[in-house]
């Protein structure tokens, strides 16, 4: 599950107490974040089983131009005016990284488990706080340092490079991690643009590569699978207007570390699905890298509230 990240300069996050009108709304936040986190890794789950008989370029574009006319639907006459930008390089490089991280994402299912490549793509939190300090001139100290090298430490326990386990194909959403955490910087610098206009241009883009390149992967769909790419594309719609109604009722630094609870279901869905159990490797490395990805995040929330 990839969150987005939290605007900079974001109230400090804190769940509002007991008696405070706003604590009821911050918990239907909560809650309803729990649910796109759920919807999320079902997608996942229903692009691993269509790895298994369909490229990952068809399943990539499945997922976008579902997505695409189902927002197009949702905007109706607002469509146009949505799409107009006032940074479109930007957006496009947005839309670009998306892909990119998704593609990754779907091709590592092939070949790896559900939880395995949800844990080290669920790197991508201190990712952005590095890209953050990299690229945007944002304040890290050597404790998130710490946090974020933790995280690709953790990573590294899962894919254990060298070792007889060892899958190539286990980079791919470290890789990914990197992309979306491209993606997520980029959204920071086009924050002039409206969710609407984001949202639109992301599967616009999605959808238009993918369609330039699925033509020399295609394979005809079975009659029995198109329920799976029609749900693919439903759930991946509900899950981002999930996600967008629960950042808009609470704050996102207060609510994004109920994020890592995508790690539970990739792994309850991989065990109902396809039997697979993660090793205790994995859950070490997902352990470290959720500890690490907290620890991050307390740290801003202290920073912000210290501004």
């Amino acid at each position: 599950m990839r969150l987005p990240p939290p605007e900079p300069g974001a109230l400090p996050p804190v769940i509002a107490p007991a008696g405070d009108p706003a604590r009821k709304t911050q918990m239907l936040g909560i809650a309803l974040l729990l649910l796109a986190i759920m919807v999320f890794a079902l997608m996942d789950a229903t692009a691993k089983y269509l790895s298994q008989s369909y490229p990952p370029a068809q399943i990539v574009w499945a997922r976008f131009v579902g997505n695409l006319l189902i927002v197009a639907a949702i905007l109706g006459p607002r469509l146009r005016r949505s799409f107009v930008s006032k940074q479109p390089r930007l957006q496009f490089a947005r839309g670009l990284s998306h892909i990119c991280s998704s593609a990754l994402f779907f091709t590592s299912l092939q070949f790896i488990g559900l939880a395995e490549a949800t844990a080290i793509m669920d790197i991508n939190p201190v990712l952005i706080t590095l890209g953050a300090a990299l690229f945007l001139g944002e304040s890290i100290g050597l404790r998130r340092i710490l946090g974020i090298a933790a995280a690709l430490c953790g990573a590294l326990i899962i894919i254990r490079p060298g070792a007889g386990v060892f899958h190539p194909a286990a980079l791919l959403p470290l890789v990914g991690a990197f992309t979306y955490a491209a993606g997520a910087i980029l959204t920071r610098l086009t924050r002039s643009d409206s969710t609407a206009t984001s949202i639109l241009w992301s599967a616009a883009v999605g959808s238009v590569l993918s369609s330039l390149v699925v033509p020399f992967f295609w394979q005809p769909v079975a009659t029995g699978d198109l329920w799976a790419f029609a749900v693919l594309g439903i759930l991946g719609a509900i899950s981002q207007a999930l996600l967008i109604r629960a950042f808009a009722m609470a704050e996102a630094s207060a609510i994004a570390p109920f994020g890592y609870t995508g790690l539970i279901w990739a792994g309850l869905w991989g065990w109902l699905f396809w039997g697979t159990i993660p090793d205790i490797w994995t859950v070490t490395g997902a352990l470290i890298i959720v500890i690490a990805g907290i620890y991050v995040w307390m740290r801003e929330a202290r920073a912000m509230r210290q501004t």
